[in-house]
């Protein structure tokens, strides 16, 4: 055998060792990016942007990886199609390339096919039945991170796999982004409630135990973006902040669990807990003058994205009570707690010290009323005969909050055209000012003093 020969031998080899592989990892992404979740990848992203071990270059370059994951299980079907064309024709070429490495060895020609061919045929049983496709099926994440750019060139050289998209969908009923994990859970959902119809129809449930029911069913399609508190309605407390003024916020907001902060929202340094403030001043009464930042518990982050399902066992199973969301870039987006979990099945939960905001404007001395919270900024303006201008606010609340420069606690008051606004009190589980006392301002305060403390005393 000449030295031409041995070449042409062994890029043979290495040629047809390539297509294997490429076989393999074909098959394994077939089978893997049907069962990729979006959760996943949103949990993925989120571990990443919070994982203080990585540098800014690793965790950049990794999320990147995720979000071409995220692109190709856009249309799962194209993906699954273009995975199975290069798989079936690394098969084909497979069986020529061993067949015209047999033919150098001066055999007969049908031999020569026949080798082919049944290589070719033990490369697909092999890309097909054994490891590749349980590894997808096992660890499907792991496979599309690893084989994502080789993946992701098969599907932009196989444009004419997406032209069959409308049609596998309309023969299968199925969303093309949902997985089969996650197209199972919406069948089953869809008999839940199904089932729960029929039951609540044949009189079996109260109708209230059957609405309970039906919000169950309804927890994996909900997203913890919508029971959430929103950042802007977020009591926060700076990191600078002594123990003893923490106390006092803590009183006043009627929170247990505060967040507390650096520079600004985003800059989160933990969770600040009312036990631990009251027990290091009640062992140490001299701790009062220190400040709050080595005492506040790691933050537990939750993407918003979450389903509420799955923010419930979670929460339930590392026994927190609040966790802090974040939005898909990093920031904080707001928080949320295990009863807003539990209202979305029971309802709204109120205890004896929630108070009941009143519907109408009420008056309490000469020049004074007691208004809700949701007020119009024009009825203020009617009982008072003053013109307030402002544009970007519509009700009394969102004054003053606007004038504070932070949501407003009990207790903080701010001066405005002559009119001290003062939050009385807060009603729900939530704590949220539910009325506001409005009185002339006296004559001989300073509207500007009187803004900035009660700044002060909400931050």
């Amino acid at each position: 055998m000449g030295t031409q020969t041995i070449l042409i031998a062994v890029s043979l080899s290495l040629a047809t060792l390539l297509l294997i592989w490429l076989s393999l990892v074909m098959a394994a992404a077939e089978s893997a990016v049907s069962r990729v979740t979006r959760s996943s990848l949103n949990n993925l992203i989120l571990g990443l942007q919070t994982d203080n071990e990585l540098s800014q270059f690793s965790r950049m370059k990794r999320i990147d990886k995720v979000h071409k994951v995220q692109s190709l299980i856009i249309d799962r079907h194209a993906t699954t199609g273009s995975c199975a064309f290069f798989r079936v024709t690394s098969n084909i070429f497979t069986g020529v390339l061993v067949a015209c490495l047999a033919s150098l060895f001066d055999l007969p020609e049908w031999s020569d096919l026949v080798i082919g061919l049944v290589f070719a045929f033990i490369v697909a049983f092999v890309s097909v039945k054994i490891r590749p496709r349980v590894n997808g099926a096992r660890k499907p994440l792991d496979i599309m991170l690893k084989h994502v750019k080789v993946v992701s060139f098969a599907v932009k050289l196989t444009p004419f796999a997406r032209s069959s998209r409308s049609e596998m969908m309309a023969k299968s009923g199925r969303d093309s982004d949902l997985s089969d994990d996650e197209e199972l859970e919406k069948l089953q959902i869809e008999q839940g409630r199904a089932m729960v119809d029929q039951l609540v129809e044949a009189g079996a449930f109260d109708p209230e135990i059957s609405e309970m029911l039906d919000n169950v069913l309804t927890l994996s399609t909900t997203l913890t973006r919508e029971i959430m508190v929103p950042r802007t309605d977020m009591i926060c407390i700076s990191d600078e902040t002594t123990l003893s003024s923490a106390l006092k916020l803590f009183s006043r907001s009627g929170f247990s669990r505060i967040p507390v902060i650096g520079d600004d929202v985003d800059d989160l340094k933990g969770v600040l807990y009312l036990k631990d403030v009251v027990r290091s001043i009640a062992f140490d009464p001299d701790s009062e003058g220190r400040v709050v930042a080595p005492l506040a518990r790691e933050a537990v982050l939750v993407p918003e994205s979450k389903p509420v399902d799955d923010l419930f066992h979670y929460m339930q199973k590392t026994r927190h009570h609040v966790a802090v969301v974040v939005d898909e870039y990093g920031g904080i987006a707001g928080m949320v707690t295990i009863e807003d979990a539990i209202e979305q099945i029971v309802g709204e939960l109120e205890d004896e010290h929630d108070r009941i905001q009143h519907e109408q404007p009420q008056q309490v001395g000469e020049h004074e009323w007691k208004l809700p919270a949701r007020t119009p900024i024009a009825e203020l303006e009617e009982l008072f005969e003053i013109d307030i201008d402002e544009d970007d606010v519509d009700t009394v609340y969102g004054l003053l909050t606007k004038l504070l420069g932070s949501v407003p606690i009990v207790g903080s008051s701010a001066v405005t055209r002559g009119l001290r606004l003062t939050a009385a009190d807060a009603a729900g589980r939530r704590k949220k000012i539910a009325t506001i006392i409005v009185e002339p301002a006296s004559q001989y305060e300073a509207p500007e003093e009187l803004a900035k403390e009660g700044a002060r005393e909400s931050a």
